[in-house]
């Protein structure tokens, strides 16, 4: 074997992928169902069946991962999310966690 082809199989072997992050939804008493459902279609591209169920599951279980995503992917998710509630006064809160 040439040398080109033992250092990019090594290579391969020693890079790994980036770490994934989940982005969770937390419930609370005052975020309409409709914004969680609007935000879910609009940021984390869910059809409007997929985001009523995931709505569902905050709702009744006290939050949800919404979507797993590179970390700064996530980020910007969790402001987005984060910024359009703030901006209808809503107050949800979405969080980021490392994936297990």
């Amino acid at each position: 074997m040439s040398e080109a082809i033992i250092e990019k199989e090594t290579l391969k072997q020693t890079v790994k992928p980036p770490p994934k992050y989940q982005v969770v939804m937390v419930n609370d008493d005052y975020t309409t169902m409709e914004f969680v459902v609007e935000c879910l279609a609009s940021i984390f591209s869910k059809s409007q069946e997929q985001a009523f169920q995931i709505m569902l599951e905050v709702h009744e279980k006290g939050k949800a991962v919404v979507g797993v995503y590179n970390k700064e992917i996530a980020e910007t998710k969790q402001y987005m999310t984060m910024q359009k509630a703030r901006e209808e006064e809503h107050p949800l809160i979405v969080e980021i966690a490392p994936c297990e």
